[in-house]
């Protein structure tokens, strides 16, 4: 069973947001079109496809309803297939690095130096660490095979 795809409205030229939540949601499909997917997870996916299709609300609702949707299908990707989207782990362990190795570095250099006004030195420190093991994972999921050749614009 192939995976579903959006159908075009005629609002999608009038309006620019809506056109670039439909053009990201539809290559995201196209994404996961290209890997090889178990049929169960194609359905689930389709499922949520039909319900961005039926969706009779006004055009910001419709947007995020697609922005739902994006959200719903890479998780559901992710958790079934253990497939990602690109930078996914580099986004991720940006913000973790910060919050688990710049913080208490900063703390750190703030006591050392009896300032605590250089609790910020650590922050930068935390988002490389952060940033150095995102892009490793990501690698390591591109070589597995298990990222999809997509970014949200």
């Amino acid at each position: 069973m192939p995976l579903s795809s959006i159908i075009r409205r005629p609002s999608f030229e009038e309006n620019p947001k809506l056109a670039k939540a439909a053009h990201n949601l539809s290559t995201l499909l196209a994404a996961i079109g290209q890997k090889s997917i178990p049929e169960s997870t194609e359905s689930k996916v389709n499922e949520i496809i039909v319900g961005v299709n039926n969706f009779q609300g006004s055009d910001p609702q419709l947007i995020k309803q697609m922005g739902v949707a994006q959200t719903a299908i890479l998780k559901l990707v992710k958790d079934e297939l253990g497939i990602v989207a690109k930078n996914h782990h580099q986004n991720q362990w940006l913000a973790l690095g910060m919050a688990t190795f710049g913080i208490p570095l900063g703390v750190v250099f703030g006591a050392a130096l009896g300032n605590m006004a250089f609790l910020g030195i650590g922050l930068p420190i935390g988002m490389g660490i952060g940033l150095a093991v995102g892009s490793g994972k990501d690698k390591q999921a591109e070589v597995e095979g298990k990222q999809l050749d997509w970014a949200a614009k």
